[in-house]
């Protein structure tokens, strides 16, 4: 049972489902409990996704054409925002932020650390999320199936991703901050890393069947190069990763799934 405790607290952690009252009390918290729960970020990805394709597919069977298809994916990426309260679009602008300027370290941190937006950050929101509404717009063209098979597989292997930042870079963020990510500080293990592998591996295997291997595994390789990619950057500027810095990793592979699929569709 600790396993579906762990998974409930994984849920509250990373989106806005609620989970009160008895409930909560049987499931509980501690810092050790939530990073036992980090194992199970892809398995909160199955719902996240699961949303988003379910209104991209309800508002794409109202609205033919291409305009039917934006509208779908707006309202489908507003979807998902809403559920995870920009959870990980928050991180990307902080990322930006922090790293889009020449600033050292210390000073990156810093601003990282500051809840206002600045020119960076904003125009890494905006970027992703118009790249991501025209990719889903895009992908419609093959039919709106297709469309939540990116979804969930996406919303999936990029939250897998930051696992491995996780087991493999030291966290750097303030340890004096009330930051929801500072129970994440400790590196998780391999058994936790094999579970959320395990939640990751149906979504590999239904883009495999459902496109081929060479054209199913295209978007499992692209999302790593994506997180490899943040992975470096935060590396050689910060030595190590923050929880904003898991969340700008978590939207570059979900861009980068759709990028790939995109591409060959």
């Amino acid at each position: 049972m600790n396993g579906v405790r762990h998974f409930l607290l994984a849920l509250q952690f990373f989106t806005r489902v609620p989970v009160t009252g008895p409930l909560a009390g049987w499931v509980g918290f501690s810092p050790a409990m939530l990073r036992a729960s980090a194992a199970h970020f892809p398995g909160v990805g199955w719902l996240v996704g699961a949303v988003g394709a379910g209104v991209f597919y309800l508002a794409s069977s109202g609205l033919p054409g291409l305009a039917g298809a934006l509208v779908a994916a707006v309202l489908s990426t507003i979807a998902t925002v809403l559920m995870t309260g920009a959870f990980h679009e928050d991180g990307l602008a902080d990322v930006a932020d922090g790293l889009g300027g020449p600033a050292d370290r210390a000073r990156a941190l810093e601003i990282m650390k500051d809840s206002r937006i600045g020119a960076f950050g904003a125009i890494a929101l905006v970027l992703a999320l118009g790249l991501k509404v025209v990719l889903l717009a895009a992908l419609a063209g093959e039919g709106a199936m297709h469309v939540v098979l990116a979804l969930v597989s996406a919303h999936v292997l990029s939250r897998l991703a930051p696992l491995f930042l996780i087991r493999w870079l030291p966290y750097v963020g303030d340890e004096n901050a009330a930051s929801k990510s500072k129970p994440l500080a400790d590196a998780i293990s391999n058994g936790a890393l094999l579970v959320g592998v395990a939640w990751s591996l149906p979504a590999i295997a239904w883009l495999v069947m459902a496109l081929g291997i060479a054209r199913g595994l295209a978007p499992v390789l692209l999302c790593a190069i994506g997180a490899l990619f943040v992975g470096r950057l935060l590396w050689r500027r910060l030595r190590g990763f923050t929880g904003d810095g898991l969340g700008a990793t978590q939207q570059v592979c979900e861009l980068a799934i759709y990028l790939a699929l995109a591409w060959h569709a």
